[in-house]
């Protein structure tokens, strides 16, 4: 379904420009006309991460006239491996302003408006409204659904992508004419049932995969050419370098765009997501220990004046990237399942943890449910242990 351009020309290109931009305006579908909506065009791109730099690069190179960049993170080593706007010299910098920097270096025609701030209920409504068009770079569920409805209640459509280990998906969402996030997914999956990148890990590569799409679907909505992926949903599985779409239909019911919607202002997200079950906020309450008191434990179990058992609850791969010296690894799927409960010593205390803290906590509200009462969990997990106790330990 072909849309009607976003944006209205701006008045003239510069002969500088004409030259930077000759070969999208020998382009018949694009012109003069196509890029003069780009220049007038102000893009928002919700993220600097994995699927923000490329998109923002790409944005930057194609003569948006004015992007804005939400991010509060700084740059950390761990994020070069995909996140291609920052380099080694930007580790330890904010990353808005890493951003701002390769923009400006790619096109300095380009006006760059920085949003160093946690996107949340309180700041989205006024922010999105200064832009034309949204771009979602986000890796969480909560802010998606943020994302999603402020676009809904302004009227503003978004382009959504997201990546996890090889498999990457992308759409365009706009409820005034088609689907909106939540008619594709009208519930968050249970607290700790998708990892995240940083739990699972991500092919770098794949970030350009998806984050190109992003940015031709936005170009085609900006100066209105093209199909957009509206109503479609394109899922890329790069191990088979394969392509395939699958049709979304607007949600008579969807609690926010169809006719009877329920949520028709703002809502709190992390509780709607929830970032760990309420039976593992509840398990976690009275019953996690920070890593200085593991390391006061771990010494005490050297001198002989204490016994427990430190499990390490996280994924294979991870326990071959670091390990705490001492632990014993057990993978939290065999909790899940119970084929674990039959390997835990039921004469000594029960130390959990794994690499922040929230798997630790799911597995800790097992146990406690399970009659293992005293067992504790790490806050932090094994992050905090590189951190706080010993840099020896990789933090990934």
């Amino acid at each position: 379904m072909s849309l009607p351009p976003l944006v209205e020309p701006a008045d003239s290109l510069s002969a500088d420009e004409v030259r930077r931009y000759s070969r999208h305006l020998i382009i018949p579908d694009v012109g003069m006309s196509g890029q003069k909506r780009l220049k007038n065009a102000r893009v928002l791109c919700v993220g600097a991460g994995g699927l923000g730099s490329p998109a923002l690069m790409y944005l930057a190179a194609a003569g948006v006239g004015t992007l804005g960049i939400v991010e509060f993170d700084v740059v950390d080593e761990s994020n070069l491996q995909r996140q291609i706007i920052h380099g080694q010299s930007d580790v330890g910098r904010s990353k808005a302003e890493s951003a701002r920097d390769s923009v400006k270096e790619i096109n300095p025609y380009v006006d760059v408006i920085l949003h160093e701030e946690r996107l949340d209920s309180s700041n989205v409504m006024p922010l999105f409204a200064q832009y034309d068009l949204i771009v979602d770079g986000t890796d969480n569920f909560a802010t998606r659904y943020l994302v999603n409805d402020a676009c809904v209640l302004l009227g503003k459509p978004y382009v959504w992508g997201s990546i996890y280990r090889f498999d990457g998906q992308a759409s365009v969402f706009w409820a005034e004419h088609g689907p909106c996030y939540r008619c594709l997914y009208p519930e968050p999956p249970p607290p700790g049932m998708v990892p995240s990148c940083a739990e699972g890990g991500v092919l770098g590569v794949l970030c350009a995969s998806i984050g190109s799409i992003q940015v031709t679907e936005a170009i085609k909505l900006i100066t209105g050419i093209g199909d957009p992926l509206l109503g479609r949903l394109k899922v890329y599985d790069a191990l088979e370098m394969d392509y395939r779409e699958v049709r979304i239909r607007k949600d008579p019911n969807c609690a926010i765009c169809g006719p009877n919607a329920t949520v028709t202002e703002l809502i709190d997200y992390d509780a709607f997501c929830g970032v760990i079950s309420d039976a593992a906020a509840e398990a976690a309450r009275n019953s996690t220990i920070s890593v200085h008191e593991l390391k006061e434990m771990l010494d005490a179990r050297e001198r002989g004046e204490r016994d427990f058992v430190l499990i390490d609850v996280r994924e294979p791969i991870e326990w071959e990237i670091a390990t705490i010296d001492g632990a014993e690894f057990i993978p939290k799927g065999e909790f899940l399942d119970g084929s674990a409960l039959e390997k835990l010593p039921q004469d000594k205390p029960i130390v959990l943890h794994c690499k922040v803290g929230g798997r630790s906590a799911e597995v800790l509200a097992v146990l406690h449910g399970a009659g293992f009462s005293d067992a504790v969990h790490v806050g932090g997990g094994i992050n905090a242990w590189s951190l706080q106790v010993d840099p020896e330990t990789p933090y990934y």
